[in-house]
């Protein structure tokens, strides 16, 4: 048995609190933009799309979310197979159909893993590290981006100066990390119940920085699913007649996905829409048609979050040696 705590639940009242701000903030925001732009040309873009389009979309948005559990595990450490890893995640999908950001599906699917792990400090460090891959992932894919798509105009020049620095805080922010572990690690001030916790949470952290091909493994893979998506965007687009460059969409939807990480809307949705079509329409892109693209994509995030929810009731995989009965498992840092 370990002494670190299980995460705490937040209030109910709280919860539903924020979840009703969050969800007035994206009903606003989908107001003013069905008010500037009209909901008959957004529904008349959207039906462009076939059913047996949008099929693939989400078979291809499944496929690219097998991917991230496989690298959420490869984070977590040991005592988990791939499928109870992929059944916790499908549950962290579903958690985002009610709670206001993705933050809150990765505190549901690092929950129903607490228990079956055999390192519990691990799993919140690698689950943490697995959401600052992702973003760092976003942040390469939009500089990139910005550089094929805007090569050496003065606008371009911008935004890679703002990437870049986006960038630089996020390494800057790591090695901190790092180094407040490895200080945490260091330092006897630290003791009893709290004290275990933050010395075992601060040697996750500090044994994750020691393997860095694990780390570069995981934002290949990072890239890989955020690549996948961004053409699943894509397809949807050329099916609605939307003459923008590639290179345009892998910089504004990384670059829009980056701004609805910020806990203001509910999942992002009416942000995420408004913020790509505003960067997508110096490239000639209809505010219509991409904001009914967007709407379209959240539609899959809808389904993938209910098949989650069915995934719960009828598939349980079969569990490994429980982290209680492995002779020998514990949090403590190793001297």
């Amino acid at each position: 048995m370990t002494d670190t705590p299980s995460p705490a639940a937040p209030r109910p009242g709280r919860a539903w609190i924020g979840w009703l701000v969050r969800l007035a903030i994206s009903a606003v925001v989908l107001t003013v933009i069905f008010r500037l732009v009209p909901i008959q040309a957004v529904w008349r873009e959207a039906r462009q799309l076939s059913p047996a389009l949008w099929i693939g979309g989400l078979a291809a948005f499944l496929v690219g979310h097998a991917i991230s559990a496989a690298k959420w595990r490869l984070l977590i450490g040991e005592g988990v197979s791939y499928p109870i890893a992929l059944r916790a995640h499908l549950a962290g999908l579903a958690a985002n159909l009610a709670l206001p950001s993705v933050a809150g599906g990765d505190v549901v699917r690092a929950g129903l893993l607490y228990k079956k792990v055999r390192d519990p400090a691990r799993l919140a460090a690698g689950s943490v590290a697995d959401r600052l891959l992702d973003t760092l992932g976003l942040v390469l894919i939009a500089a990139l981006g910005a550089l094929a798509a805007f090569g050496a105009s003065s606008a371009g020049r911008v935004d890679l100066v703002l990437v870049g620095g986006a960038l630089a805080v996020g390494i800057a922010a790591s090695v901190l990390v790092i180094l407040l572990a490895n200080r945490l690690l260091a330092t006897q001030r630290f003791q009893g119940r709290i004290g275990r916790l933050v010395r075992s949470v601060a040697a996750a952290i500090a044994g994750l920085a020691r393997e860095p091909r694990r780390l570069a493994t995981c934002l290949i893979l990072s890239l890989v699913v955020q690549t996948l998506f961004i053409c699943i965007n894509i397809s949807f687009a050329e099916a609605a007649q939307i003459k923008v460059p590639p290179a345009a969409w892998f910089f504004a939807w990384a670059s829009a996905k980056i701004i609805a990480i910020v806990p203001v809307s509910l999942g992002g949705l009416g942000v995420r829409e408004g913020s790509t079509a505003i960067l997508l329409k110096p490239f000639g892109a209809a505010p219509e048609q991409v904001i009914a693209i967007g709407l379209v994509w959240q539609t899959l995030l809808y389904a993938s979050g209910l098949i989650g929810l069915i995934v719960q009731a009828v598939w349980r995989p079969s569990e490994p040696t429980p982290a209680s009965a492995v002779a020998g498992a514990s949090i403590e840092p190793t001297s």
